[in-house]
């Protein structure tokens, strides 16, 4: 089973204010010695994926400084997996600032390909949390999906910070939103999302060609494979997670790490 994880990690994080002046969000200090983007390094690493891709966008020095070769989670592999950080270029065709998540991953698509994977898992550089990744795609192959993706109960409260799920009984995803207002549930979307491959390329290139669409996985690409009915699922995940995107959630994260 080949797999490639893509993170991405370009995200400005204005409302971590001063944290975020001069560094993106995943290269946020944590815990003292460690950045944000460490968990899911690790989680990759741990859950035996070794083909990795890194996407940067807003101030990426400290990001590129940090990981380097990627050496301490064994990454730094010259032939075979390994870590790329990529950052978007203007060039003469189809490449420019990325317009969303789905557009990275787009302009990139040349070097997801490589290795051939069959499984693509989407991750993001900036969540606090500890997965097996394993066991997620092993939950996507015995579905038989196109897409799953993690999810997670949130207070109500906060849901309008997450894209909200509706499930079946079966756990198939039956409605998605992104961000609402007003949300209809507080079942969230972790931004953990597995693709069997030729599924993410077909989706991307007809998102791609949409002059309407935002570039994004959580406002377009989902969306739109709900509504013409391709096989979405949810893995219920039970265990700690948290999305480092304000101050009081990166204060939150540090007191359970205190209290762990």
């Amino acid at each position: 089973m080949r797999v490639k994880a893509v993170i991405l990690a370009g995200g400005e994080g204005t409302r971590l204010a001063t944290l975020t002046a001069k560094r993106a969000k995943p290269a946020v200090p944590f815990g003292g010695k460690y950045r944000i983007i460490d968990f899911t390094l690790s989680n990759c690493v741990n859950s035996n994926i070794f083909d990795v891709v890194i996407l940067t966008q807003y101030r990426p020095h400290s990001l590129h400084d940090h990981i380097a070769r990627g050496r301490p989670w064994d990454l730094d592999r010259s032939f075979s997996g390994g870590v790329q950080i990529l950052s978007p270029y203007k060039g003469r065709f189809d490449t420019d600032w990325y317009a969303g998540t789905a557009d990275a991953v787009t302009q990139n698509l040349g070097f997801v390909r490589q290795g051939r994977p069959e499984h693509v898992i989407i991750l993001s550089g900036d969540h606090i949390y500890q997965m097996d990744y394993d066991l997620f795609i092993q939950h996507h192959r015995n579905k038989g999906a196109d897409l799953t993706m993690a999810t997670i109960h949130v207070p109500l409260d906060e849901g309008s910070r997450f894209g909200i799920c509706a499930v079946d009984e079966d756990n198939r995803v039956t409605d998605f939103v992104e961000k609402p207002a007003n949300p209809p549930s507080t079942l969230a979307s972790m931004g953990v999302y597995v693709f069997n491959y030729e599924v993410l390329e077909r989706m991307l290139r007809e998102d791609h060609d949409d002059p309407n669409s935002d570039k994004d996985f959580g406002k377009n690409i989902i969306p739109k494979m709900i509504k013409e009915g391709m096989s979405v699922y949810a893995y219920p995940y039970g265990g700690y997670w948290i999305d480092v995107g304000t101050i009081d959630s990166y204060w939150e994260a540090h007191m359970d790490l205190l209290e762990n």
